[in-house]
């Protein structure tokens, strides 16, 4: 199933979880970027202008605070939608955490899915192909 130069940008600070994320998404014909923190996910989503966006929002204390911005999921998230490039690129939360009232907080800043960790490679991709269905 190829996908037809659809861009995915691939937010996630964990080198392992990035390739495997790349992977999944590349075999099925996505063209894949990446960043591993968040001002480089407002930067690459400025020049690259990605479909969708797949961000994982915890980073390790020594990521989280690149260029003095103290960066998470959702600041990342208000900042991406501050931008032309990037305003109307649908995002998908990779969380570790399931409390219900953060997943309602990132829905209202314009979370199109949560899917929890351990992510399902299956459940990513129809999750992905129903977005970006939705957005044709």
């Amino acid at each position: 199933m190829t996908m037809n130069g659809k861009r995915i940008l691939v937010v996630e600070a964990n080198q392992v979880s990035s390739r495997s994320f790349s992977k999944v998404l590349e075999s099925a014909g996505y063209s894949v970027v990446k960043a591993a923190d968040g001002s480089g996910a407002v930067s690459t989503a400025r020049h690259e202008k990605p479909d969708l966006i797949v961000l994982d929002p915890t980073f390790p204390p020594d990521v989280a605070h690149g260029g003095g911005v103290k960066w998470e999921g959702l600041l990342i998230i208000e900042w991406l939608h501050h931008m032309q490039e990037a305003m109307a690129t649908p995002v998908i939360l990779i969380s570790d955490n399931g409390a219900a009232e953060d997943q309602e907080r990132c829905m209202a800043d314009g979370v199109v899915a949560v899917l929890q960790k351990p992510v399902d490679n299956d459940e990513l991709l129809a999750t992905i192909a129903s977005v970006l269905n939705a957005e044709s």
